[in-house]
């Protein structure tokens, strides 16, 4: 990974991962300090900034990812497009943009903010806590995807009621109703009222 000045100040000595930082926040959104990645995700969690992306192709499907089962958090569990944390200091749009890229191998044609959501949702399986002041984009992908096999496990575009089907059929993570619920205004002005969003 290379150093940023979001992560020089935490970079490990002698070839260890350098350990990521999060912006801990106030239940306004305010920032108020730092902390270490897994440590804000242990119970009881601390809330911190986050994002979720929702990007829709142009017959109106979103595109969901698989998370990839090497990842320490809700491995192999289907959710949005993408998802993450700023660095401390870096907005959170430029960090979404960052994180799809990173991720799916592609750069948004449009995106736009959808507000925010506070939530949380403890993880069963990993014992993990998502506390997160959560911020929402929502926009369009039209490049063809290339998913880094570390982070995406699998992609899907999906119809709404598709995604109903599946959501009822196989794991989603524990965040993804949530973001979904509270990004529809914005989901349905970019789809528009024939989208079923």
């Amino acid at each position: 990974m290379p150093t940023t000045p979001a992560t020089a100040a935490t970079s490990a000595p002698s070839g260890a991962a350098p350990s990521i930082m999060l912006e801990l926040v106030d239940e306004n959104g305010i920032t108020i300090g730092t902390a270490e990645k897994l440590s804000a995700h242990q119970a009881p969690g601390r809330l911190h900034r986050a994002f979720s992306v929702f990007l829709f192709d142009e017959e109106g499907r979103l595109l969901l990812q698989r998370r990839a089962l090497g990842k320490y958090h809700s491995p192999g569990v289907w959710s949005n497009t993408c998802c993450g944390h700023p660095y401390p200091g870096e907005a959170p749009f430029t960090a979404a943009a960052r994180r799809v890229s990173e991720e799916l191998g592609v750069s948004p044609s449009l995106m736009a903010e959808a507000g925010t959501v506070r939530y949380n949702h403890p993880d069963p399986v990993s014992g993990l806590v998502e506390q997160e002041y959560n911020h929402l984009f929502v926009g369009m992908v039209q490049a063809p995807l290339r998913p880094d096999p570390e982070e995406v496990g699998e992609t899907a575009f999906v119809t709404a009621r598709e995604l109903a089907e599946r959501h009822a059929s196989v794991p989603f993570s524990a965040w993804f109703m949530t973001v979904l619920d509270a990004a529809r205004p914005a989901i349905k002005e970019l789809t528009g009222a024939t989208g079923g969003w």
